[in-house]
């Protein structure tokens, strides 16, 4: 097994113990505490994040804190410990909160999120197709991630592949760029990450699609949403939603943070929609 690197930077994700520890309950709701499961670098999802955060601030009138965490089960947890109100989740994550809390609720995603799917890479030129990974290594990101792990892992289960016994060596990259640097170092003959960060990546220059392509993508499925906590104010929960779903395109200031967040726009969303992500989680032995 490839050991899953940490992906901690000192001094910017904590963990999760370090971070919501010397956090207390907050006896009035003066401050919104937010984070993100961290299926990219920190300097990332800070980068992405500030942005929102400044624009939330006004829209609310309060303050709004972002949280690093190290790892997907931090942020579920915390939310279980009402140590967060709102999370960026994914499907899978936001089912396990949803069974950790019992009461969570998914209030927005972006509108590609209902139809969203995952894109398996590689840098070998004779893997065209699942069957051709027999005795491959391959990378999958977070355990918990939906797009990197999840739903990757339950089509090639339906698609009859047997991932833990057809493969060689199977490792846990930790996040969708990292496995995107596996498998063009040669660490791994091939992987699967969120089609989103891939497009991104891409875009931005920051890999070499003369060595790395695409060989296959997944079909489509609901994945990430912001989650708030369920037994926060009705008021202040609707007052979220709804400046989530005021970002307008059209406005240069809106279409820069929607931009970041690799949105066309926000839509609402509910639990039913991540029922497909719940069942296939189960039929994964993921529950």
């Amino acid at each position: 097994m490839i050991k899953r690197p940490l992906a901690v930077m000192a001094g910017l994700c904590l963990s999760v113990a370090t971070v919501f520890a010397s956090t207390p309950a907050l006896a009035e709701q003066d401050v919104l505490r937010v984070s993100a499961i961290p299926d990219e670098a920190p300097t990332e999802l800070l980068r992405k994040f500030e942005p929102l955060g400044a624009y939330l601030e006004k829209e609310l009138d309060m303050k709004v804190s972002f949280q690093p965490v190290s790892d997907y089960a931090g942020v579920v947890e915390a939310l279980g410990s009402k140590r967060l109100d709102l999370a960026w989740l994914g499907g899978f994550t936001f089912v396990q909160a949803r069974i950790r809390t019992g009461d969570a609720i998914p209030l927005v995603q972006r509108e590609q999120d209902a139809v969203f799917t995952s894109t398996f890479i590689t840098a070998d030129p004779k893997i065209k197709e699942h069957k051709d990974l027999k005795g491959k290594s391959f990378a999958f990101g977070s355990v918990s991630s939906t797009s990197g792990h999840l739903m990757p892992r339950y089509f090639m289960q339906q698609d009859g592949l047997d991932v833990d016994n057809y493969l060689g060596r199977v490792g846990y990259s930790g996040a969708h760029d990292a496995t995107v640097a596996w498998v063009e170092s040669g660490r791994v003959d091939a992987g699967v990450l969120n089609a989103s960060v891939w497009e991104k990546l891409v875009e931005d220059g920051k890999v070499d699609t003369d060595k790395v392509r695409v060989y296959t993508t997944t079909p489509t499925y609901f994945d990430y949403n912001w989650t708030v906590r369920g037994d926060m104010d009705p008021e202040l929960v609707e007052r979220i939603k709804q400046a989530f779903l005021k970002l307008d395109p059209e406005n240069p200031e809106h279409k820069a943070i929607l931009d970041l967040q690799r949105a066309s726009r926000f839509v609402e969303t509910k639990p039913e929609n991540y029922q497909g992500i719940e069942e296939a989680a189960r039929a994964a032995g993921l529950l």
